[in-house]
Parts: structure tokens; C-alpha cells; sequence
């Protein structure tokens, strides 16, 4: 559905030239949810804005629907965007206005008449939960009631895409798992696709497909959010990983002393319900020490993570590559 080629954006700041993205090429597939995870100033929030061209590049194109977006301008960039929804940090809804009146702002502006664009908001006040607040005032509401009327005033329009610029950051952790919930709700009942920028890897864990991850205005690495969860490469991506409590590299303290060789186990699936380690220790004869290990959710897919010591003799050890490639285990030897 979206696929960027070769965008490049300079800023001047204080007299220097700032690079934003440099040479960024990503492709969003449709009806996904993609996420763009960076630290502040790494240039996510240029490349959201990017996708409805609030930011123009200074070279490469922008392709939606086999359109290339950079080309438009004037009435058509207009229609454009009224097929692009947006959700904003800090809600930025109209205040003297009733909720009511905050969805149908966008209608107003599209010239959509009164009574449609009164049920039409209804509708999509209904689908985040908040029809019988259509009357209120946003000071009544809380964040998160606010941030659902941000996101039904985005949907209003029927937009093909829709875009989350830090969306929950302003949120309590309870309160962002409520709109992620909703986020996903929506993604499954309207196949539309969402592209959300963040900063906290459990927001991407949560409700995203795939991820982008973007360091000094470059993407540093990309793929599914399981794969690069359990997998990652690039050392931003590592630290963003710690900073929400998955550290790779816990097990070298535990290791020290600790016999024989080890190696990280990874499954998915259905995998995470077989008794892995029983299955080795009873069909090989090894020992088994569990140094680290988590089992949760991405998304909707159960994962887990394991780093083992493994001791036995050498016989024993040569039969457990073909056990675990049998019981479809992914696994790397971390110490020989």
C-alpha cells in the first residue's frame, strides 16, 4: 500500500544542517499495523508525517496506491488527505466544542451535510465506546476517553490509512493498553492500516505486525516484530529491548561457573506449549540449566525465550541440534 523510496529530509537548526532521514526506503503493507520505534530525534515523527505529506522531502518519492503523493498539491493533495486519518500525543481536540462536534469537524470540512456528518459521527463514537458522551465537553473526559475521541474524529472520514503520532504517550500504562485494544479492534473490524510511531518497544509488542526501527534518521532494521524481538541485530534495537526489561545479555553473570555450553532457545506458536526441557533432559541424557528466560505475547502469538547451559557428554550434545530442529526450536550456540 505505501512504500517510500529514497527519502531524505535537511533541517536548519542554529546554523547547522540537520539530516531527519537520510535515504530512508520502507514498505507498509496493506491493512497492517506497522510501528516506528526511535529515541527522540531520531526522525519517526518527520517520517509519519511524511505519509501525508505534512512534511514535504527534499528528494525520493512517496507512493500510495501506486500514486506518487509528492507529485500533488493543491485540490488533490486536499482529497488526499481526507483519506488519511491521524491521531495526535496530545489529543488536540477543539474544547469549546462537544464531542459530538469534534467528530464532525472533519465531515464540516469535507462537505458532508449536517444530519450525515451527525451520524456518521454517532457511528464512530459508537465503535470507541463513547456514544453516550456525544454531548460532553473534552474538559469532562479523561485522557483516555479524550484520546478515543481523537481517534474517532480520525476514523470519520473513512480513511484507507490511518496515522498515531505517539499516541498513547501522554497515557497512564493501563490507560494505553485500553487504546492499543482499540487500535487493534479497529485494524480487525475495518482491515485499515495503521502506522504508529513510539518509543516504548511494549507499545510495538502490543498491537504491531511489523516494525521499523529508525536511529540518526536512518532505518537500522526491519521485519516482523517477533523476528526482531527475539532476534535483534542492530545495537539501538538492543537497547531499546533492554530498556523495556528484555536484556539479551543478562545470562553472562549467571553463566560464570556454570558448566558446559550455552545456547538460546527460541519458539513460537504452538512450540511454547511443549515440555522443551523435560524432552531434552529425558531423551538425551543432558543436564539442563536454565539461565534466563521469558514466555509471553506479541500481539496475538505466544513466544518464548530461553538461555541454557547444556552439560553431558559429547554423543549426547551432537543428537541435540536434530531434536530441537524436530520439536521446531530455533537455537544459537552462545558459548561453545
Amino acid at each position: 500500500m505505501i512504500r517510500l523510496e529514497h527519502i531524505s529530509k535537511t533541517y536548519s537548526l542554529a546554523g547547522k544542517t540537520v539530516h531527519a532521514l537520510n535515504d530512508v526506503s520502507l514498505q507498509i503493507h496493506q491493512g497492517e499495523v506497522f510501528g516506528i520505534i526511535g529515541r527522540s530525534g531520531a526522525g519517526k515523527s518527520t517520517l509519519i508525517r511524511m505519509l501525508n505529506l505534512l512534511e514535504q522531502p527534499d528528494s525520493g518519492q512517496v507512493w500510495v496506491q501506486d500514486q506518487d503523493i509528492t507529485r500533488f498539491s493543491g485540490a488533490q493533495l486536499r482529497a488526499f488527505r481526507q483519506g488519511v486519518g491521524m491521531v495526535f500525543q496530545h489529543f488536540n481536540l477543539l474544547h469549546s466544542r462537544t464531542v459530538l462536534d469534534n467528530v464532525c469537524f472533519p465531515l464540516r470540512l469535507a462537505g458532508i451535510d449536517r444530519s450525515q456528518r451527525q451520524q456518521r459521527a454517532l457511528e464512530v463514537l459508537e465503535l470507541v465506546g463513547l456514544k453516550d458522551h456525544a454531548n460532553k465537553y473534552p474538559r469532562q473526559l479523561s485522557g483516555g476517553q479524550q484520546q478515543r475521541v481523537g481517534i474517532a474524529r480520525a476514523l470519520a472520514n473513512r480513511p484507507q490509512l490511518l496515522l498515531c503520532d505517539e499516541a498513547t504517550s501522554a497515557l497512564d500504562p493501563e490507560t494505553t493498553q485500553s487504546i492499543l485494544r482499540l487500535l487493534r479492534e479497529i485494524n480487525q473490524e475495518l482491515g485499515l492500516t495503521i502506522v504508529l510511531i513510539t518509543h516504548g518497544m511494549d507499545v510495538i509488542r502490543s498491537v504491531c505486525d511489523r516494525v521499523a526501527v529508525i536511529d540518526a534518521g536512518k532505518i537500522v532494521e526491519c521485519g516482523e516484530v517477533l523476528d526482531v524481538f527475539l532476534h535483534p541485530h542492530h545495537p539501538t534495537t538492543q537497547s531499546l529491548l533492554s530498556e523495556s526489561g528484555v536484556n539479551a545479555d543478562d545470562w553472562h553473570a549467571l553463566a560464570e561457573g556454570v558448566p558446559g555450553s550455552v545456547m538460546r532457545l527460541s519458539v513460537r506458536g504452538v512450540a511454547t506449549t511443549e515440555p522443551l526441557i523435560s524432552r531434552i533432559t529425558s531423551q538425551l541424557g543432558l543436564n539442563v540449566s536454565i539461565l534466563q528466560g521469558a514466555i509471553g505475547r506479541i500481539k496475538t502469538e505466544p513466544y518464548g525465550q530461553l538461555v541454557v547451559a547444556v552439560e553431558g557428554n559429547e554423543q549426547a550434545k551432537a543428537g541435540l541440534d536434530a531434536l530441537l530442529t524436530e520439536l521446531n526450536v530455533q537455537f544459537e550456540v552462545l558459548r561453545p
